[in-house]
């Protein structure tokens, strides 16, 4: 029969094609993702300086770059000057008058009591001379009135040399404190924005990119400079639907990649709770138009990180997994 001869061959056949499949890898395949920051301030202005170059080494607080500022400049100094101008009238609404202004006063009363005591001298007088019947009632009435009103000059000029010597009203000097206190807010308002025109590294790292060449318009809030801080990265990986019940965050893995040497000791820290396809980034005759989820894992030492590059393709595997 030519049955048993047929059936050989087609396992012949399945067995070869069988031995052609590719063997899947003992993991997950996914690649090196950066988590990069991006400088930017967020004023407008044109690129006057760039500090830095694509792949240069900055320490944290190295300048980066800074935007025209002329208006900036401008406004703060017309901030200060504004503070010095608050703060005087209210320095000077807690005083009393100007020494040579009290000094005026002081004489005035000075001149008021010599003044009343010439008055009433002639009071003492007239009234000696009606006693004698010198003179008639109505001239002591007259030097009678005459005393009095000395008296109460003095008693004016008292009151205005108390006056002279007091600080404005309670009033009066809240209201200057409180606006010498809005002067220094403008003026803090004024420094934050000129400081926001040259910004500074605001941690170590590797300028990945500059976006942005000198003369070039920046709109508010649009990145110049984007940097790589150390250990800043994390290994990217797909699993399979089939395997996400055996993955969870906080489990130990292990991150292989060509020339990285031995495995990267590594943490799952995310799990993605929405399926995808299989990226084309890792496209694969075993793992082509798959159902897979995302998880993110990093290096637990910041050396380790070091090892790995924003872009480049990693296996990552179980850590209780025996090396290939």
């Amino acid at each position: 029969m030519r049955t048993a001869p047929l059936l050989l061959a087609a396992l012949a056949s399945l067995g070869a094609l069988a031995a052609c499949e590719p063997r899947r890898p003992a993991g997950w395949s996914g690649y090196v993702e950066g988590d990069y920051v991006y400088v930017a301030s967020p004023l407008g202005g044109q690129l006057q300086s760039l500090e830095v170059r694509r792949g240069q080494a900055v320490a944290r607080g190295a300048p980066l770059f800074a935007l025209e500022s002329e208006a900036e400049h401008a406004a703060r100094d017309e901030a200060a000057a504004r503070l010095a101008a608050a703060e005087a009238q209210a320095s000077d609404a807690a005083k009393g008058r100007r020494p040579e202004e009290v000094a005026v006063t002081e004489a005035q009363l000075a001149q008021a009591r010599a003044e009343a005591q010439r008055a009433a001298d002639e009071l003492k007088r007239q009234q000696a001379l009606l006693a004698r019947g010198f003179i008639s009632p109505s001239r002591l009435q007259e030097a009678r009135a005459a005393a009095e009103q000395a008296r109460q000059r003095v008693a004016e000029m008292s009151a205005a040399l108390r006056v002279a010597r007091l600080p404005a009203r309670a009033d009066e000097r809240r209201a200057a404190e409180a606006a010498a206190q809005a002067a220094r807010q403008a003026l803090r308002q004024t420094d934050w924005r000129t400081r926001q025109k040259a910004l500074q590294a605001p941690s170590d790292g590797v300028v990945a990119d500059t976006f942005f060449r000198v003369g070039e318009w920046v709109q508010p809030g649009q990145p110049v400079v984007s940097l790589l801080p150390p250990g800043a990265v994390r290994a990217r990986f797909f699993v399979p639907e089939d395997q996400l019940p055996t993955v969870a965050a906080g489990q130990a893995v292990q991150i292989l990649c060509d020339g990285c040497g031995a495995p990267i000791p590594a943490r799952i820290d995310f799990v993605a709770t929405q399926a995808e396809y299989t990226p084309p980034v890792i496209y694969s005759n075993a793992q082509r138009a798959r159902l897979v989820f995302m998880a993110e894992a990093r290096a637990l030492e910041a050396t380790d990180a070091a090892r790995l590059r924003p872009g480049q393709p990693v296996d990552v595997r179980r850590a209780a997994e025996p090396a290939r």
